[in-house]
């Protein structure tokens, strides 16, 4: 059974006797039964028994029936409700839209909507560009998906999607004020999804691709790079990047290696791994290995798109060949963005000394952290409940903001490096540890360093004509 979480937080609501240790038995049964207790509180008193409404985490729907049915094990115990609060912070929907001008007489009703407006309507016909400067357009990102390939759960649809990309949007706003609205489509046709965004681009300063599935999403983006005047990021491909050169880079400060020297192995190939790869070679790695289900990847097949032609002619150079835990043996670096449970310490315990494992698959990594922690130097997942989380939420916000102040419609491989290199500047040398590569997804320091980081790149390169700049006032 995995660990209890937060992401499976409920509330009992628990009819107990009214002894003195009532309260007592209730919270060692509830850890008897593996979970963590976070809050108790009597919510009504009544002369033969109390109501007491208990918080605690748990690991999964069949953990949850195994805490009631400990609880009403107990004498004189009964477990009257059971309320998800995952779920009822969903109720509703996690964002809204709120006015940012006073709207309180007829004069603000003039200046913000008729008659006043239709003078600034005016001005954005004469003047296309002024949009940025007069209307949302200047801080707003849409973020797309399909529901084709949402987080572990597969192809779920656009409803199904929704709530992920309504989080996607709070975070942009949370932690780099950028106005971030989700935008979940009913079609999972390439060429109905560009024509789509490319019909409502004129209300947004960026789009964030979002769970669209492997090789589509490649095709997408490329498209709307070449077809629209705004910047198109893929957080699934290039976000993952970002925060996994940044917690390599420190990794491999703490274990004294270097990029160039280390041979690296990467589980999964899909949009991640791909996009991983190329950053990491683009920063000077010369021996990666990709693997998919099979085992490494050494040909492409007829059909198999570029993508997997690419690969074929970039990495795994001295054409190894076996399982994932075959040409794992005497690696330095194992990156995983694939499935659950592919490796057990003992193939951990096969590569060399002073290794790094970057078991990413979520909710469950590649491998154990706890088994992988026996051998490796170095262990970080993308799970909250383990030390060094690699989150996208590192990169994405601070990205996007980087790329709005920065006026480019371009997205280049020196914005990403500058942005991961920002965030492991986050982490000071004297706070660099086996335990502590990546800053904290709440440290405020993240999402502005970024946004300077890739700022500074995109005027630099405006100013060499290596990109190009949207349209400003």
């Amino acid at each position: 059974m995995s660990a209890p979480s937060p992401g499976y937080s409920i509330t009992l609501r628990v009819a107990c006797p009214t002894d003195p240790s009532a309260t007592a038995r209730l919270s060692s049964a509830i850890a008897e039964a593996g979970a963590m207790v976070t809050a108790l509180d009597v919510a009504e008193s009544r002369h033969d028994a109390i109501l007491v409404d208990v918080g605690c985490n748990a690991s999964g729907q069949e953990h949850v029936e195994q805490i009631r049915a400990t609880i009403e094990a107990l004498d004189g115990f009964t477990v009257d409700k059971v309320s998800d609060r995952t779920f009822l912070l969903h109720i509703g929907g996690k964002i809204e839209v709120t006015p940012k001008v006073s709207l309180k007489h007829r004069d603000d009703l003039s200046r913000a909507y008729t008659p006043g407006v239709a003078r600034v309507c005016t001005a954005i016909a004469e003047k296309p560009e002024d949009a940025r400067r007069l209307t949302i357009k200047r801080n707003t990102v849409a973020v797309v998906t399909d529901g084709s390939a949402v987080l572990g759960l597969g192809n779920i649809g656009p409803e199904a999607a929704l709530p992920v990309m309504e989080g996607k949007a709070a975070l942009f706003k949370r932690f780099a004020d950028v106005d971030a609205w989700p935008v979940c489509l009913a079609t999972q046709d390439t060429d109905e999804i560009v024509q789509i965004v490319k019909a409502i681009s004129p209300v947004y300063g960026g789009v964030n691709l979002e769970d669209i599935s492997a090789p589509r999403c490649f095709e997408i983006e490329k498209r709307l790079r070449d077809e629209l005047d705004i910047p198109i990021f893929h957080d699934d491909q290039h976000g993952t990047a970002i925060v996994t050169l940044a917690a390599l880079v420190n990794a491999l400060k703490v274990v004294g290696k270097k990029i160039g020297d280390v041979r690296i192995v990467v589980s999964g190939v899909g949009a991640a791994g791909t996009a991983i790869i190329k950053l990491l070679l683009a920063e000077g790695a010369t021996d990666v290995i990709g693997c998919d289900r099979h085992g490494a990847v050494t040909e492409a097949k007829p059909g198999s798109g570029e993508m997997r032609e690419w690969l074929v002619a970039h990495t795994n150079l001295e054409r190894r060949t076996g399982t994932l835990a075959e040409v794992l043996v005497d690696a330095d670096v194992f990156i995983g963005v694939s499935a659950p449970d592919l490796l057990t310490g003992d193939d951990i315990a096969r590569m060399a000394d002073d290794a790094i494992v970057f078991a990413m698959a979520n909710p469950v990594p590649e491998v154990d952290p706890v088994a992988a922690a026996e051998h490796a130097a170095v262990v970080a997942t993308g799970r909250s409940d383990f030390a060094n989380q690699i989150n996208n939420v590192l990169a994405f916000p601070g990205f996007f903001r980087g790329l709005l102040d920065g006026g480019t419609s371009d997205i280049t491989d020196d914005m990403l490096s500058a942005a991961a290199r920002a965030i492991a500047a986050c982490v000071g040398e004297h706070e660099l540890n086996a335990s502590f590569i990546v800053p904290s997804v709440f440290d405020p320091e993240v999402a502005p360093a970024v946004a300077e980081a890739v700022a500074d790149v995109a005027k630099a390169e405006i100013a060499k004509g290596k990109t190009t700049e949207v349209g400003r006032s």
